[in-house]
């Protein structure tokens, strides 16, 4: 069984950083991309930010030079790094990845449970 668990979210002020991590767990052969997803209240979910294995990485513009996504494949970790935050950053953040349970290497897609940012004006 694969568990995806977040952590780091909070309140925080306009201008200021918070950083989540998200732990996977569990049944975890291989982990193949991972990323992060907020969804705000009345709105649909969106992807903030992915990595893949190698550690490339792709971001939405509206978090470009703010946020910073990375892993450690050691540590079946991956962490979201953010600056500058802005009210309109304020979400349920998800961590989401693609993982192989055991050696057949096939893939299956886990969310996490959510962490919530606020971030006051």
């Amino acid at each position: 069984q694969v568990q995806l668990v977040e952590s780091g979210g909070g309140l925080v002020q306009a201008g200021g950083s918070l950083i989540l991590s998200c732990a996977a767990s569990g049944s975890t052969f291989s982990i193949d991309d991972m990323g992060w997803y907020r969804q705000a209240p009345g709105k649909q979910r969106e992807l903030v930010a992915a990595i893949t294995r190698g550690g490339s990485t792709n971001y939405t513009d509206a978090v470009k030079g703010r946020f910073t996504i990375s892993r450690s494949n050691t540590k079946n970790t991956m962490y979201l790094q953010m600056n500058s935050l802005k009210p309109e950053d304020s979400a349920v953040y998800y961590c989401n990845a693609d993982i192989a349970p055991d050696w057949s290497g096939l893939l299956d897609n886990y969310w996490g449970q959510g962490t919530q940012v606020t971030v006051a004006s």
